[in-house]
């Protein structure tokens, strides 16, 4: 087995232990994991994406923000450049939803290449699952009511354009794939 294969076993093994309680909002409430896991497939797969660190860090993206995994531990873990990739991509839960979603227009065309790849197929992922069912019950991080209107749906898409635009020309691919998306919305670009 290659060095590269081990590097993203572990890391799948690091993030599934720690999102291992957390489940995503939609109606069957799959594993957390599924999602870092398809971030990391859409980077590769579809995005054609082969640096390791980058999918290392597509597959901790939300560990500091959703997890108590900590930059220092990803750092002493997995390296640096991962640690810092995460940290481009990681909001301050201290601020309010709103602030939080501001910051992710204003900051993302300073991300680095690397956290921009992350960002669109982070984006990717979560508007495509919008699509395929709009969350509805109790999040298992918060255990508040999470259900969607259209509108919150809509409104979500209409921001996500916002932070896409400030991610263009990182990757041809995966920014087609998410302007599809916005146009089967009726979201202008």
């Amino acid at each position: 087995m290659n060095l590269e294969t081990v590097l993203l076993l572990e890391t799948v093994n690091f993030a599934a232990e720690k999102h291992k309680t957390q489940r995503r909002k939609d109606p069957e409430a799959t594993p957390y994991i599924n999602h870092p896991i398809g971030v990391a497939r859409i980077l590769s797969y579809e995005g054609g994406i082969t640096d390791i660190t980058v999918l290392q860090a597509a597959l901790l993206h939300d560990t500091v923000e959703d997890t108590d995994t900590s930059l220092p531990e990803l750092d002493a873990v997995f390296g640096a450049t991962v640690a810092r990739i995460v940290q481009e991509v990681t909001d301050d839960k201290a601020l309010s939803k709103q602030e939080r979603k501001q910051l992710q227009v204003e900051h993302a065309p300073h991300c680095s290449h690397q956290a921009k790849l992350v960002k669109l197929a982070d984006k990717l992922y979560n508007l495509r699952d919008l699509n395929r069912c709009t969350p509805s019950g109790e999040t298992a991080r918060t255990g508040t009511p999470s259900g969607w209107t259209p509108q919150r749906v809509q409104e979500y898409f209409t921001w996500a354009v916002q932070v896409v635009k400030g991610l263009r020309g990182t990757n041809a691919a995966l920014e087609e794939k998410l302007y599809q998306l916005f146009k089967e919305r009726g979201i202008e670009t």
